[in-house]
């Protein structure tokens, strides 16, 4: 089965109110969807989460042409040639292989957002290939996995956001864990934040903080030190952008609150040193954006065997499958608790969300098929 073509499908629609975390405002809900076609007529479809779209489904073209005619099966070696590119190599200057030279280094969080669209899309094809979800061909089994519901962004139209109403109804709609955003507003408006949250919660379901880098080390102990009689779960991208593995270890020496990473991360091995020298426990790699699920396999195999545990950011309906097959490394798949337009429309079939759990349907591949009309309406 080869590889015959591959495009991309770029799709976008403003929100109503725009979504600001402590870093900035996200004003629209936007996919680029990956449609690969084998010469056996076998469509995969991957997705990215990422900008800018334009850049993106470039590299998807460009690395589209070097995949061309490859075994679609053989997703570790087109995986592995695609990421290669990345490298120098013997020869690799002068083109002496038929490879393009080494890609622009400035370009490696569009060129791995690439790699995972194609890489999500290949295993799409071979789960219809073999008629069954993915989550079968990783050798688990249909059961629900948990998911916890973010919400509580700020605004930045002077208006109340609203955050503990809208938590408070996540909890209300079975969810038993809630994420909201913090950071923003310096530690004394952050604290009294979470304790609204808590208590328009209760005591029962989790808290989950998201910090969107906003501390520094000091800060961020300050703010720990603050918010755990409030029992925070975990503490999410609670340092500065800049900040490493010895930093968060540093943290997470001065506080019992959990520490939640790597939603940003490009490839496996950063996430390894988070995991190991960092003293992160729950690893949020996203499929979407870098690697795709061939590497968000090799790190969910990676926390295994150091005892944290897979959480990944976004697209419950594809990172579900990870879930599903590694239980036991499982703590729960992201989902908005309140569905942005374009996700709410854009499929026709999808794993079903509700109760605060994924429910994967028995569909080959990622269980997802799209409304094309829709897409194409909002085509970006």
């Amino acid at each position: 089965m080869k590889i015959e073509s591959i495009k991309t499908h770029a799709a976008s629609i403003p929100f109503e109110v725009a979504r600001v975390t402590a870093h900035e405002p996200m004003r629209a809900a936007s996919v680029i969807i990956v449609e690969v076609r084998t010469d056996e007529g076998v469509v995969g479809y991957g997705q990215i989460h990422g900008a800018p779209q334009a850049d993106i489904c470039a590299w998807v073209a460009r690395l589209g042409e070097i995949a061309h005619g490859m075994d679609a099966l053989a997703h570790l070696e087109i995986w592995d040639k695609l990421f290669s590119l990345t490298c120098p190599r013997p020869g690799g200057i002068a083109g002496g292989d038929g490879l393009p030279p080494p890609l622009p280094r400035p370009a490696r969080p569009h060129i791995t957002a690439a790699i995972a669209g194609i890489d999500i899309a290949l295993w799409d094809i071979k789960g219809k290939a073999a008629g069954l979800p993915v989550y079968r061909l990783l050798g688990g089994i249909k059961r629900p996995v948990m998911a916890y519901a973010t919400g509580g962004y700020y605004r930045d139209d002077g208006k109340d956001d609203r955050m503990a109403q809208e938590v408070a109804s996540f909890v209300a709609n079975g969810y038993r864990a809630v994420k909201i955003k913090v950071g923003a507003q310096g530690i004394t408006a952050d604290v009294e934040r979470v304790r609204r949250a808590r208590a328009a919660i209760g005591d029962e379901a989790l808290l989950l903080l998201d910090c969107t880098a906003a501390y520094g080390l000091d800060d961020a102990i300050a703010f720990a030190r603050a918010v755990e009689p409030l029992r925070a779960f975990w503490l999410e991208e609670p340092l500065h952008w800049y900040l490493q593995p010895a930093d968060f270890a540093r943290l997470a020496a001065a506080t019992p609150i959990p520490l939640a990473h790597c939603e940003r991360d490009l490839h496996r091995f950063t996430v390894r040193d988070f995991i190991t020298q960092g003293r992160v426990q729950y690893v949020q790699f996203d499929s979407t954006r870098h690697g795709g699920f061939t590497e968000s396999l090799r790190i969910a195999v990676l926390a295994e065997q150091f005892g944290a545990r897979i959480s990944p950011h976004q697209v419950p309906e594809l990172h579900a499958h990870l879930c599903a097959a590694y239980p036991g490394v499982s703590f729960a798949v992201e989902s908005n608790g309140v569905p942005d337009p374009l996700w709410s429309g854009m499929y026709t079939k999808r794993a079903d969300i509700r109760g605060g759990h994924v429910h994967l349907n028995d569909a080959p591949g990622f269980g997802v098929e799209f409304d094309w009309q829709f897409i194409a309406r909002h085509r970006s």
